[in-house]
């Protein structure tokens, strides 16, 4: 097709093999020292916590790894790599999220290991051993948070720079891009071997929170990352197309209804401009669509280059606003959500509310100020 680059034959006949010896001399998380790894800053006391993490999965029999509500790709796709991980490892594992009804997202219904998904009913009230992951604040464990808090030893693997240290072995790297990169090495520690399953959780996850490799975070450990994923085998145009892709019809109408009640406010943000919007639950029953599935709609709102600054309000059936915030660099929106009980990283941080729009609305005018002003 004309515009499109020739494939020579040159390029069609590098090996999976080639591939990856050129990978095995760059450094990044599967690095044989520790040192090297993106996961693992020389900090003597991380490395402490991550000897405890290895001792703790090396004597326990039984493991419950758990995630943050509404999981999205990173939160669900570390927690059942690390599952597929252990149980390869001969361990009993069960991988849980604090919802009720658990609900997976239809983009991410093609994960390999969700067989070990239980309900959060089905997680001991006293676990011996919990890991979690991608949860920026204990409220994020939803109804596992008790039972979390219970366990003979919780392990958290994280990387919001807004996680306040929770649990009693904390694997917390706000460098890190994902969470995914975190598993990536405790797995490299472990000397398990990639497989495709693994391989395709782990890719959904880096490929999730660096926006298709887009965002600030990424860096060149982290493309490592992805290519030793892709050495696997695994259909990294099939996953992309599933995350990004792939919508319903009825999702269309949502984002017409939605765009149309975008506001531009030029004056917020320190004069850098606010976009923002709102889905009424209504809407998304009208057409059939799951809160879950408009996670996307607040990367179409971040675009207008007038806007430093872009917020998604999603109404739940019980009238709760989950708040999706984006930032170009000059504000900081993990901390304006904190100011909302909520959490996240500079370019993209959430929380929720039980308030009016408006009134949500203004609050977040009021937090943006006083981080603007800062």
């Amino acid at each position: 097709m004309a515009g499109e680059p020739a494939e020579s034959g040159a390029a069609r006949a590098v090996s999976t093999t080639q591939v990856e010896t050129a990978l095995a001399v760059l450094p990044g998380p599967r690095s044989e020292s520790p040192a090297e790894s993106a996961a693992a800053p020389a900090d003597g006391r991380f490395e402490a916590e991550w000897q405890r993490a290895l001792e703790l999965v090396a004597g326990s029999d039984e493991i419950d790894l758990i995630c943050h509500i509404c999981p999205d790709g990173d939160a669900l796709g570390s927690a059942l790599a690390a599952a597929l991980a252990l149980r390869g490892l001969g361990k009993r594992v069960r991988v849980s999220f604090g919802d009720d009804p658990q609900v997976i997202p239809e983009s991410l219904s093609f994960l390999p290991g969700q067989e070990l998904i239980v309900p959060a009913a089905a997680v001991p009230a006293e676990p011996a051993l919990v890991l979690a992951f991608d949860a920026a604040s204990e409220d994020r464990l939803g109804l596992l948070r008790d039972k979390a808090f219970a366990a003979g030893e919780l392990v958290v693997l994280d990387h919001h720079a807004s996680n306040p240290g929770f649990g009693t072995v904390r694997l917390i790297d706000p460098s890190a891009p994902a969470t995914a990169v975190l598993v990536d090495e405790l797995l490299r520690r472990l000397r398990v071997p990639l497989d495709q399953a693994i391989a395709t959780c782990l890719y959904t996850g880096i490929a999730t929170d660096t926006g298709s490799f887009k965002y600030r975070a990424t860096t060149p450990a982290t493309h490592e990352m992805a290519g030793r994923m892709l050495a696997t085998g695994i259909r990294h145009d099939l996953i992309s197309r599933q995350l990004w892709d792939t919508t319903s019809f009825g999702y269309l109408k949502v984002l017409a209804g939605a765009l149309e009640r975008a506001a531009f406010e030029p004056e917020e943000a320190g004069g850098h401009g606010l976009v923002w919007t709102w889905v009424p639950y209504q809407d998304l029953a009208l057409f059939g669509v799951t809160v879950e599935e408009i996670e996307g709609l607040i990367d179409v709102l971040r675009k207008p280059a007038e806007a430093e600054v872009a917020l998604v309000l999603k109404q739940d059936p019980d009238g709760t606003l989950r708040g999706s915030c984006r930032s170009k660099g000059a504000v900081d929106v993990a901390a304006v959500c904190a100011r909302l009980g909520g959490g996240g990283h500079v370019y993209a941080a959430g929380f929720s509310a039980r308030e009016t729009v408006e009134d949500t609305v203004e609050r977040f005018r009021v937090a943006l100020a006083a981080e603007s002003a800062r």
